[in-house]
């Protein structure tokens, strides 16, 4: 791609071109060109305008501020003026002022949606000429204010600047524009003063440059930008492409127009001309070139013409309506804010019989938006000094339990209390609780320490209230706590989120499923720790599906089922009993024999109920009584039961299984338990 026409190209252009048949042209002519069209501009309007204005009886010349990149603000002045202009040519009738004139849209001022519309006499206007200085931008090329300014074209053209992008209209024109278009070392910027007074510029201002090439041909681009308190915009989003025929390493100057339109700018405000060596709207060389560039003379030439506003179509104040609104907005939000604080605090009042009492779940109810009930009037507590375990099927409710009670979703009915004081969303009470809920999320550019600081300081407390070696010593994560986090294991990231949720050591722990990614060693740590952490009068609940570990490391336990508590209290209780023996049998013994046993033994007078349970390589039965011990030990050998170990202790995994059984039974959803209990995983 050269950006010359082939000869082909050109031919088939010129028979399109309307320009041979403006000779004949002898009708009243109206031309509407739009300002904010990068494909036709202004300037092809304005030759058109030229050629005919001697031949033709009337002219009317209509520049709008839309175009083929962007909507016209004057949209329905436009089409009435142009119903006029057609009225008084075709029908006769009196034409309206400024029907037959030069009008034109002026950029629309700030606080307002409409560009003014300007008229001058003349169609087309006469144009006079003023001239501004203009100096390189300080500091732009790191010369002198007199020195050309170096600009590279990159190798194959890339990065190309941003300038004018076509259908976008007037997006994107602020600052974050300029910095898009004036690349580091692709640009050369020239500033006029501030002008004195508002100032108005209508049609193409010009200027000389002088370029110096390392090639025999350069490509430049030029836009106009208005700089007001050091901000430069782009009022045009115009940018003229200027081909140079160089000498390699000897000044070329070349008289440049830039795109043609109108300006307003302020008192105050001053001009910036931005020379680019690429645009990403125009394919350019792809050549590696470096030119230096100025300003022949230092002077930048406006052309101004003498129009007067017509009256202007109804406005709204933009800024003062958007103000407004936001203001309103904000308001209302603040009220709806503050009328359901009010309102919580009215239905949930804090209550002081539960002062001492770290966590009270009282009633919860909470059903989703798909008709699902996912809490039915659960109630439990945990008090100070407890590890309590949250246990329960898939689906049982237990994560949307922990989630109501540290105020992360709001229950249907019920109410969760920390120390006597209500939960809600943002409780002041939220901040004695630490919690690892559903996995932890850390930033993973930073390092485990960093982001353990940055949650940290995200609570406005002192960094002395976090007892961070302490965190860092639960963590255990020697010298990766000082690694990038996206570097981590799971199960390293797990610590680290158990560590996160230790900061401050708060008086509530609340861990979701804590020993997910840990290995048995890791898990082993653990325990200890949590133990100690609620020797300290401190409170820890645990949601885990691991019921081995749930015996060894809780207290107590709540075990959950189809969003009900069926059964709670703690651990020793539960899995100890005086009126149970557990009865190990001879690994060898076969089902049919073990099954004939468990038949014989039910027959016998006192044996309440006995229950079958087969591991691998571990056969035995657990006989509920209402007689001593010794007295199971001899109604076994009786019934000639090959035993080879007796206990009164059962494992919570029975009791967990007994339970949720129980259960279904009474009613609720069935399903294979044992098939639920490998799914237990919190909901």
């Amino acid at each position: 791609m050269t950006g010359r026409p082939s000869p082909e190209l050109l031919t088939v252009l010129r028979a399109h071109s309307p320009r041979p048949l403006l000779s004949g042209l002898r009708a009243p002519t109206m031309l509407v060109q739009g300002m904010a069209d990068s494909l036709f501009g202004i300037e092809q309007a304005a030759a058109t305008a030229r050629a005919i204005a001697v031949q033709v009886p009337r002219l009317a010349i209509r520049w709008i501020d839309g175009g083929h990149d962007g909507l016209s603000s004057t949209a329905a002045a436009d089409e009435q003026a142009l119903r006029d202009w057609l009225a008084d040519t075709l029908r006769g009738t009196t034409l309206l002022a400024g029907a037959g004139q030069f009008i034109y849209a002026a950029p629309i001022p700030r606080r307002r949606t409409v560009a003014p519309l300007f008229t001058t006499p003349d169609s087309p206007p006469t144009a006079t000429w003023t001239a501004v200085p203009l100096a390189p931008l300080v500091g732009a090329s790191g010369g002198a204010t007199s020195d050309p300014q170096r600009i590279v074209t990159p190798p194959g053209g890339q990065p190309a600047s941003v300038t004018a992008i076509p259908s976008l209209g007037g997006l994107g024109v602020g600052a974050a524009a300029y910095q898009l278009a004036a690349l580091p070392g692709q640009s050369a910027a020239f500033d006029s003063p501030p002008f004195a007074q508002q100032t108005a510029i209508v049609g193409a201002p010009r200027l000389t440059l002088t370029v110096t090439s390392t090639g025999p041909e350069t490509v430049l681009f030029l836009s106009l930008w208005q700089v007001t308190a050091g901000q430069a915009t782009l009022p045009r989003r115009l940018v003229a492409p200027v081909r140079v025929l160089t000498t390699p390493g000897q000044p070329t100057s070349v008289d440049v127009a830039l795109a043609p339109a109108t300006w307003t700018v302020e008192a105050g405000s001053s001009l910036r001309v931005l020379v680019t060596s690429t645009d990403s709207a125009y394919a350019a060389p792809r050549e590696a070139r470096v030119d230096l560039v100025a300003v022949a003379g230092g002077e930048l030439r406006l052309p101004h013409v003498d129009g007067y506003l017509l009256a202007a179509e109804s406005d709204l104040d933009t800024e003062s309506v958007g103000v407004g609104t936001a203001i309103a907005l904000l308001l209302a939000a603040f009220g709806v804010l503050a009328w359901r604080e009010r309102r919580r605090r009215r239905l949930l009042p804090d209550r002081d019989d539960l002062a001492d009492v770290p966590l009270a779940v009282e009633h919860l109810v909470k059903t989703y938006a798909d008709g699902h009930r996912a809490v039915g009037d659960v109630s439990w507590r945990a008090e100070r000094g407890q590890v309590v375990g949250l246990l329960g099927p898939n689906g049982a409710g237990k994560t949307t339990t922990l989630r109501m009670a540290m105020g992360l979703i709001t229950p249907d009915s019920g109410a969760v209390y920390l120390g006597g004081r209500a939960v809600r969303p943002g409780a002041p009470a939220l901040r004695g609780v630490g919690a690892l809920v559903e996995g932890p999320g850390f930033l993973p550019h930073l390092t485990g320490r960093a982001n353990l600081h940055a949650y940290w300081a995200a609570t406005g407390r002192p960094i002395e209230e976090a007892r961070l070696d302490e965190a860092l010593d639960v963590a255990a994560l020697g010298g990766a706590v000082d690694r990038p986090v996206r570097s981590y294991s799971h199960g390293m990231r797990q610590r680290l989120g158990i560590a996160q949720a230790m900061l401050g050591l708060p008086d509530l722990l609340v861990l979701d499923e804590p020993t997910n990614g840990l290995d048995p060693p890791q898990i082993a740590a653990m325990r200890p720790i949590l133990q100690r952490y609620a020797a300290a009068g401190r409170t820890v609940v645990v949601s885990s599906h691991l019921l081995a570990e749930v015996e060894q490391t809780c207290s107590h336990v709540v075990v959950m089922h189809a969003g009900r508590v069926v059964t709670a209290g703690p651990v020793a209780d539960l899995i100890d009993s005086s009126d149970t023996t557990v009865v190990h049998l001879d690994p060898a013994a076969t089902a049919e024999t073990i099954a004939a046993v468990a038949d014989r033994l039910r027959s016998v007078a006192g044996i309440l109920e006995v229950e079958i349970v087969e591991d691998e390589g571990d056969s035995r039965l657990v006989v509920t009584a209402g007689m001593p011990r010794p007295d199971v030990v001899r109604a076994l050998t009786e019934v000639g039961a090959d035993v080879v170990g007796l206990s009164s202790r059962k494992h919570l995994e029975e009791v967990f299984l007994r339970v949720i059984a129980a259960a279904q039974t009474a009613g609720e959803p069935t399903g294979s338990v044992t098939e639920r209990l490998r799914q237990v995983r919190a909901r």
